[in-house]
């Protein structure tokens, strides 16, 4: 019988240690060489996937019921990001989260995906938050994010981190990720979702 552990503050230790091999087939996102331009933080960067994969067409029990889809989302940017409660990181981004899922912007979706196995810790927290926007979505089994390589799970969504946001291209393909909480209100941000939302770039 297959256990599907969920990833908590140790299982990330060891999902770290599977990355070089990852981290191999990126690399960081660079203006001027036909790449994405640069979004950073103080200690991490958008890293670009070489060879982008589709998104797993799982569907993710959604908050407050029913189910996301996330290719259902083909024609819009992406931002995917996995978090969880007992993360302080996740505190801090989730609002700024929230904020650009309510900016109005029609070419962007914003999906946030605890990891937490716990559910019940989930409808508190969103509510102490006063998330009012961002689509919140459960990954209960670990069928759609995984920490390091083990169980037989084949998704592109590695959680070298956490929180951790993956951004899509408009073909629903993984087109690069960041780790740590950033500022996806800043101009770099609206820059890198511009770029992902041009014609061809999803590609």
């Amino acid at each position: 019988m297959t256990s599907h552990r969920r990833p908590n503050r140790r299982t990330f230790l060891v999902g770290i240690a599977g990355t070089a091999t990852s981290l191999a087939m990126s690399s960081p996102g660079r203006a001027g060489t036909g790449g994405p331009p640069p979004f950073a933080t103080a200690r991490h960067q958008f890293t670009e996937v070489r060879g982008a994969r589709p998104v797993p067409a799982v569907p993710i029990p959604r908050l407050g019921g029913g189910a996301l889809d996330l290719p259902s989302f083909r024609g819009k940017v992406v931002l995917v990001n996995f978090w969880a409660t007992w993360c302080p990181a996740c505190r801090t981004e989730l609002p700024i989260l929230d904020r650009l899922a309510g900016s109005g912007r029609a070419d962007l979706a914003v999906v946030a995906v605890t990891t937490d196995r716990d559910r019940s810790l989930v409808a508190p927290f969103v509510k102490k938050l006063k998330l009012r926007h961002l689509a919140i979505g459960f990954d209960p089994g670990g069928l759609v994010a995984r920490a390091g390589a083990r169980d037989g799970i084949d998704t592109p969504f590695a959680l070298y981190g956490m929180p951790i946001s993956f951004l899509l291209g408009v073909t629903g393909q993984v087109q690069g990720y960041i780790t740590g909480e950033a500022d996806w209100l800043s101009t770099e941000a609206g820059r890198l979702f511009d770029y992902y939302a041009s014609a061809g770039a999803g590609g």
